[in-house]
């Protein structure tokens, strides 16, 4: 009879890049189960709604996530501009897309270097994480932040990108495309890196959707689901198709990811060649009464963004539920039976943000 262990992992592990334990119970080698703890970042966010304004706390949700701050914002803002029925610039949404998919690019980079450390291709690591700095470059350029970018505002955006600062953007996007071609070789045929992925942390289908997954989890397993196609912002101009796979295995979400840093390119391009003149900003006058739910596709998965204001410049409700949050059932699901060896790639599937998790 084989013996079993309670090997304790987290929050602090050389090989976890979140503040998440694990608890697993292990027959060998081999993981029986997994029970997970979460609470270790204690912030209050969602009650300082109580005490900054609906203007000011925007500059509160964004800091819910260092990768996905801009989302963040755009998520609450536009969840804002449905309760004053505002109608921001054609202009706004298209800056708004472009900071988006810029977004999602730095945040696959980020993730992809991780994985790539995990399997312990510390060459590829830095590969990927060179790129992501050319990215964060152009945030700086265009937004003067690198993490923090500040530039949603309830009725559109705070700053205008110039034409040639576009045109510069698409460039710089241009040539890292052949960059990320090679870097996708190696992701997707190397025989190293294939053996760590393929057929480890199946997730099928049925079990996807009973188990609730969202973003790139969710799309590996053959769901066909993208908010954008909801079209906020200015997603309903742009032409793109759904990426997913059948394949339900790390190799196959590793995939989905690669091959959505060359949509987000495309999704830039696309927007830059057909981007209004105008206002960027429509102004927004009075106190917000109502409520309204947004839904964006961040790097991670579906956001929900839920706001519910009282006539005040304060609001009710500010809650957002996060894909992390979404994919924690799945990730559970996939470790039970996963060798303990795996476990990092495993956690790392899911892309975890437990800060985003933890408001």
């Amino acid at each position: 009879m084989a013996n079993r262990t309670i090997v304790p992992f987290g929050p602090q592990h050389p090989v976890l890049p979140e503040p998440i334990h694990l608890d697993f119970v292990l027959e060998d080698e081999k993981v029986i189960e997994a029970v997970p703890k979460i609470g270790y970042v204690h912030r209050g966010l969602e009650k300082l709604v109580e005490q900054r304004d609906f203007n000011d706390y925007l500059y509160v949700i964004e800091r819910t996530c260092g990768i996905c701050s801009f989302m963040h914002g755009m998520g609450y803002v536009e969840a804002m501009e449905t309760i004053f029925d505002t109608e921001i610039p054609d202009r706004a949404k298209y800056l708004r897309t472009i900071w988006a998919e810029m977004s999602r690019i730095h945040s696959h980079l980020l993730w992809l270097g991780l994985l790539a450390d995990a399997f312990g291709f510390e060459a590829l690591f830095y590969q990927c994480w060179r790129m992501r700095e050319k990215v964060l470059d152009m945030f700086e350029e265009s937004t003067g932040g690198r993490v923090i970018f500040s530039v949603n505002k309830v009725g559109g955006v705070l700053k205008d990108m110039p034409a040639e600062m576009l045109a510069k953007f698409v460039n710089n996007f241009n040539e890292m495309e052949a960059e990320l071609h090679k870097m996708a070789d190696v992701f997707l045929s190397d025989y190293t890196v294939e053996s760590r992925l393929r057929g480890v942390g199946l997730l099928s289908r049925d079990d996807a959707v009973t188990l609730g997954a969202v973003g790139p989890m969710m799309r590996a397993s053959g769901i066909e689901l993208d908010t954008r196609k909801l079209g906020y912002a200015a997603y309903s101009d742009i032409n793109f198709d759904i990426i997913t796979s059948k394949d339900c295995d790390c190799y196959a979400r590793c995939e989905v990811r690669i091959k959505e840093l060359f949509q987000a390119i495309d999704i830039i391009r696309q927007a830059v060649s057909k981007i209004p003149g105008g206002e960027i900003a429509t102004p927004i006058k009075g106190n917000p009464k109502g409520e309204a739910f947004m839904r964006v596709e961040q790097p991670r998965g579906e956001a929900v963004y839920y706001c519910r204001a009282n006539g005040t410049k304060f609001l009710d409700r500010a809650r957002v539920r996060t894909p992390t949050f979404t994919n924690l059932m799945p990730l559970i699901h996939i470790l039970k039976g996963a060798q303990f060896a795996d476990v990092p790639l495993l956690i790392l599937t899911i892309d975890p943000c437990i800060s985003c998790n933890e408001r």
